[in-house]
C-alpha cells in the first residue's frame, strides 16, 4: 500500500510547515499522499500565507486531504454573516480573544486592533479582506480520513462510539474522554488538536501536534507497512509505542 504522510498542527507558521513539506517530498516525493490533521490559524503569525501554501498544492494536483480543526471552524463561523460564536467556548472566551490567536489571523490579512472603533468593525473589514478561495478552503475541509487501518481526525473520537457515528463537536474539541482511553479503537486514531513535547504513540492513538504557534515545529510522519515514522532532517525516525 503506498505509503500516508500525516501534517499536525500548523497554527499559522507558514516556515514550518514548508519545512515539513520539504521532508515529506524528500521522502516520498511530489506525488506523497498527505493528511493534514487541522488548525491551519490562529496564534502564528501568517495564517494567510498557510491557506495560500495549501491552496496552491490543491490546485496543482497533490494528493492533499484537509482535515478541519476546531480554529479553522472557529475562523470559518466568523466569516459568516451574522457571524457565529463557536458554543463549545467558555463563556468569557470568543475567536477575537489573544488565548485563541484569532487577531493574529486577521492581521495576516491586514487587518490591526489599535483601537477600540477598529474592533467593533472588524467583523465587516474581515469579510472584505479576507479572499472568497480562502472561505471556500474553510468550508470544504472535511472531519475524517481513513484507510483500513488508520483513522484521521483533528482532536480525536470519543471513545465506544462507532467510527461513522462520532459527532462533528467530538472530532474537533474532544480531550480528556479520549486521552484517558487507553483500551484499542476501532483503528489507530491519527490526531492533534492538543500539543505535546513530542509526537507520541500512546498505543491505540498517535499525536501530532508538535506546539505550532508556540514557537515549536510542525510534524510530519508517514505511515507504511503498520509502522509509523516521523520525518527528520536525517530521515526517517521510528515513533514506537511510548505507554
Amino acid at each position: 500500500m503506498k505509503p500516508i504522510y500525516a501534517i499536525g498542527d500548523v497554527h499559522g507558521e507558514l516556515e514550518g510547515l514548508d519545512e515539513a513539506l520539504a521532508l515529506v517530498e524528500t521522502d516520498g516525493g511530489t506525488s506523497a499522499k498527505i493528511v493534514f490533521l487541522g488548525d491551519y490559524t490562529d496564534r502564528g503569525k501568517d495564517s494567510r500565507g498557510v491557506i495560500d501554501r495549501l491552496i496552491e498544492g490543491r490546485d496543482v494536483g497533490r494528493d492533499w486531504t484537509f482535515l478541519k480543526g476546531n480554529h479553522d471552524r472557529m475562523f470559518e463561523w466568523f466569516l459568516e454573516s451574522p457571524s457565529r460564536a463557536d458554543q463549545t467556548l467558555f463563556i468569557d472566551l470568543s475567536w477575537l480573544h489573544e488565548r485563541l490567536g484569532g487577531r493574529k489571523t486577521l492581521a495576516s490579512y491586514g487587518l490591526n486592533f489599535s483601537n477600540r472603533r477598529r474592533l467593533m468593525h472588524v467583523h465587516a473589514e474581515a469579510l472584505v479582506a479576507v479572499p472568497h478561495s480562502h472561505k471556500e478552503f474553510l468550508k470544504a475541509c472535511v472531519l475524517t480520513y481513513e484507510t483500513e487501518m488508520l483513522f484521521f481526525c483533528h482532536a480525536g473520537i470519543r471513545p465506544d462510539v462507532a467510527l461513522p457515528a462520532q459527532t462533528e463537536e467530538d472530532l474537533l474539541w474532544i480531550r480528556e474522554e479520549f486521552h484517558t482511553w487507553s483500551t484499542p479503537h476501532p483503528k489507530l486514531i491519527i490526531h492533534g488538536h492538543t500539543p505535546v513535547e513530542f509526537a507520541t504513540h500512546y498505543g491505540n492513538r498517535i499525536n501530532l501536534d508538535t506546539g505550532a504557534g508556540y514557537g515549536k515545529a510542525v510534524t510530519a510522519a508517514v505511515f507504511e507497512g503498520g509502522e509509523v515514522h516521523c520525518l527528520t532532517s536525517n530521515g526517517r525516525k521510528a515513533l514506537k509505542n511510548n505507554i
